[in-house]
């Protein structure tokens, strides 16, 4: 079971703009196998940075405005957002260690 909260496009405003805690954002579709290697690294940064990042997903099948709206063009693409602005954004295939640099930078 992912440790990412499922975020719509009717939620996105609500669960990553006006967070407290910084956020990372994971878009990801059932038929990118790069995006299914990097769900598991994901959960275990979820878990790592329990308290500290909130980390959502979005099923960029079903939720074609918010990926439209944040320009995410390639797929897995991961964004890092603080206090509701975008501050880093990993786009494709990204190891686990760049991942946990860039949320270290956060918190």
């Amino acid at each position: 079971m992912s440790n990412l909260k499922p975020v719509t496009d009717a939620t996105f405003a609500a669960e990553v703009l006006a967070g407290e805690l910084p956020v990372l954002v994971d878009y990801w579709a059932d038929w990118c196998a790069p995006c299914r290697q990097l769900a598991p690294v994901l959960d275990e940064l979820a878990r790592q940075f329990e308290g500290q990042v909130k980390f959502v997903s979005v099923d960029t099948n079903e939720n074609t405005a918010v990926a439209a709206a944040q320009d995410v063009r390639t797929l897995p693409t991961v964004q890092l957002f603080v206090r509701g602005q975008l501050v880093d954004a990993l786009v494709g295939s990204v190891t686990k260690m760049k991942l946990r640099q860039s949320l270290e930078n956060l918190v």
